[in-house]
């Protein structure tokens, strides 16, 4: 399996600010590598690097095999880029937007009303071929932002939280679409804030906190070392969440408390529940549910907001 991001000891600072704090990692070809981590983890940094359009400032990078301080345009011509903003031209129709886009990278109107075609049926948006772009929804110019970001046949696609704002229906079907591209053999870096879409559409992924990276694994590798197979969720009155937990200690692995709950981290939550009835415990509400990775997430960068 090649390679087609390596990193060693790579560092980012922006004078006093360590950004990226001397980490490791590849990313495969063929397969979808994520980054998570809370606001001013390093993970908008790490992507800029790898983009080559930020240099860094000590460690080594390669990506698609080059050195990105000196090859970084031959770099950026195999890359795919979408953004977290929304860079879209707006006066231009949705077909112009990929047209101007096709030519930054040399390439003939003939090759572009092609690939075009092409893309515009992969992001179902042929019906607005013609359409401006401004009244689009949401989750339109999100598919037409990785289309425009294919036009080029990337090698390497770089997807910066590529559904934050939209809805459920949105989402899901921008996961299909990123789904069908991995299948084609693209390769993607994501970041993203959603868990649930990091457990979708990641094969491994990192989370990054405070620079470094605190963990690595495929989502179900983070699950299972760091968390426990299923959460207990109680919620009791208001202010006896702390003194509850005080005496639940000894009915799982791990015990969190937390503002409107207790979280009770178990191999069988049933079980656990059963046990919390039979102590004399009687919570307001019970959810039993699978442990996710946002649990992992949560346990190793806190819960402390981040501004």
């Amino acid at each position: 399996m090649s390679n087609l991001v390596e990193a060693r000891n790579l560092t980012k600072h922006f004078d006093e600010l360590v950004a990226v704090d001397s980490i490791d990692f590849d990313v495969h070809e063929g397969e979808a590598f994520g980054f998570l981590g809370p606001n001013g983890a390093g993970k908008s940094s790490t992507m800029k690097m790898i983009g080559s359009v930020s240099p860094l400032t000590a460690g080594t990078l390669e990506v698609l095999g080059m050195d990105p301080a000196h090859d970084g345009p031959k770099i950026r011509a195999r890359l795919g880029v979408c953004p977290q903003d929304d860079n879209l031209d707006q006066e231009l129709t949705v077909y112009e937007n990929l047209l101007i886009y096709g030519r930054y990278f040399g390439l003939s109107r003939a090759v572009i009303d092609e690939r075009a075609t092409e893309l515009l049926h992969f992001a179902q948006l042929e019906d607005r071929r013609d359409s401006p772009v401004e009244p689009l929804s949401g989750g339109m110019k999100r598919r037409l932002i990785i289309a425009r970001a294919l036009i080029n046949q990337p090698t390497l696609l770089l997807l910066d939280e590529p559904t934050t704002g939209l809805d459920p229906q949105a989402r899901h079907l921008l996961w299909d679409r990123l789904y069908r591209l991995k299948q084609q053999g693209v390769t993607l870096i994501i970041t993203t804030h959603y868990m649930d879409e990091a457990e979708q559409l990641c094969d491994r992924l990192v989370i990054m906190d405070k620079g470094k990276i605190a963990a690595e694994g495929s989502p179900r590798a983070l699950i299972e070392q760091h968390s426990t197979r299923e959460v207990l969720e109680l919620r009791f009155p208001v202010g006896t969440q702390e003194i509850n937990a005080e005496h639940l200690e000894d009915m799982a692995s791990r015990v969190e408390v937390l503002p409107d709950r207790v979280l009770l981290y178990t191999d069988d939550a049933d079980k656990a529940h059963a046990a919390v009835l039979d102590a004399g415990f009687h919570p307001e509400s019970v959810v039993s549910r699978r442990s996710t990775l946002e649990d992992v997430f949560l346990r190793l960068t806190g819960r402390t907001l981040v501004d």
